[in-house]
C-alpha cells in the first residue's frame, strides 16, 4: 500500500478515533509528510531500516535539532504501530530509536522577580479593566502552572463556585486535568470580571473595538504582554508564560513538594518530563552548600 494513502487513513484515525488536539494533526502531518518527501510515495513495505536512517540524516541536513528530529522518528513509529495493527507488512516500529539529547536546561524566574512581575500592571498600565486583566494573568500563569493555550481559552462558566479553588480543564492531548488556583489568582479574577459589562463567555478577552465578540486573548497576545512587564520591571532574560510555569513548578520543588504531585498540578502525562525540576533543586542545593 502506498504511504500517502496511509498517512492519510492514520491522520483520519487521530483526529476522529483518538481526539487528537489540531495542533497533533498539524505536528504529525508535517513530519510523516516528510518522509513522503524524502522517500516519494511507494509501497509502505518496500522502505527499509537504511532507507529511515538516510531520512534521519536528511533532517539533520535541515539544522533541525536533536529533540526535533526525535519528534519525527516518534510520529512514524507511531505510524508504523498502527499499521501493524491493521496487519499492513512494514518495517517493526521498535527498529526505529531515538537519538539521546542533552540534560534538557529550563529558564525559571526567582521569587524576587516573579514578585515584581506580578505587581508590574499596577505600576505600569493606567487603564483600569486592562489593568485588572493584565494583573489576573500573571497570577494565574504562576499561580496555577496553566500553559498559555488553556488559559486563553479558559471560561468563566469553568472558574470555581463558591470558595473553591480547583477547576477542570481540557489540556494537552485532549486530556481532562484538574487546575487549582491560589487565592491571590482568584481574588485576582475576581476584580477583573467585576470590571466587565459583556456577554464574553472567556476569562481574559481582548478590550480593543476589533477583539469584540471575538473569542479572546491570544497566545501572542499573552506572550506579547508577559514580556512587556518583564521589560518594566527590569527583567533582563527572556520571560514567556511557559517560564512562568517553569517558575511555578521549580517553586514548589524548592518548598518541598512532591514530583509527583507536581506531575499531576501541570498535567505532565510522564514523571521523567517533571524531573527536570529535580535538577534545578540540585543546582540551588549546590549554591546553598557552596556557602560553607
Amino acid at each position: 500500500m502506498l504511504l500517502s494513502d496511509l498517512i492519510e487513513k492514520y491522520i483520519l484515525y487521530l483526529e476522529y478515533e483518538k481526539n487528537a488536539s489540531p495542533n497533533t494533526i498539524e505536528n504529525y502531518s508535517l513530519w510523516l509528510g516528510r518522509l513522503i518527501e524524502h522517500t516519494g510515495d511507494k509501497d509502505i513495505a518496500s522502505i527499509n531500516q537504511m532507507e529511515l536512517l538516510d531520512w534521519r540524516m536528511s533532517l539533520k541536513q535541515r539544522d533541525l535539532s536533536t529533540k526535533t528530529i526525535n519528534y519525527h522518528i516518534t510520529a512514524v513509529r507511531a505510524f508504523l504501530k498502527r499499521c501493524h495493527k491493521m496487519d499492513i507488512d512494514c518495517l517493526v516500529p521498535e527498529k526505529l530509536e531515538l537519538a539521546k539529547v542533552p540534560p534538557r536546561e529550563i529558564d525559571h524566574l526567582t521569587h524576587e522577580e516573579v514578585m515584581r512581575l506580578l505587581d508590574a500592571p499596577l505600576e505600569f498600565t493606567e487603564d483600569l479593566p486592562t489593568q485588572a486583566r493584565d494583573r489576573a494573568i500573571l497570577r494565574t500563569l504562576y499561580g496555577s502552572g496553566l500553559r498559555v493555550s488553556e488559559l486563553t481559552g479558559l471560561r468563566i462558566d469553568q472558574l470555581p463556585r463558591d470558595g473553591g479553588q480547583q477547576l477542570s480543564l481540557i489540556g494537552k492531548w485532549s486530556k481532562m486535568r484538574s487546575v487549582f488556583l491560589t487565592q491571590e489568582a482568584q481574588l485576582a479574577i475576581t476584580t477583573y470580571l467585576d470590571l466587565r459589562h459583556d456577554a464574553n463567555p472567556y476569562v481574559f478577552i481582548s478590550h480593543s473595538n476589533r477583539g469584540e465578540g471575538k473569542r479572546g486573548l491570544t497566545r501572542n497576545s499573552v506572550e506579547r504582554l508577559v514580556r512587556q512587564y518583564a521589560s518594566f520591571v527590569w527583567i533582563t532574560t527572556k520571560v514567556t508564560p511557559h517560564v512562568l510555569r517553569h517558575s511555578f513548578a521549580t517553586r514548589l520543588i524548592k518548598q518541598g513538594a512532591d514530583i509527583r504531585a507536581v506531575q499531576t498540578l501541570l498535567g505532565h502525562s510522564s514523571i521523567t518530563t517533571t524531573q527536570i525540576y529535580t535538577h534545578v533543586d540540585d543546582q540551588h542545593l549546590q549554591s546553598v552548600h557552596n556557602l560553607l
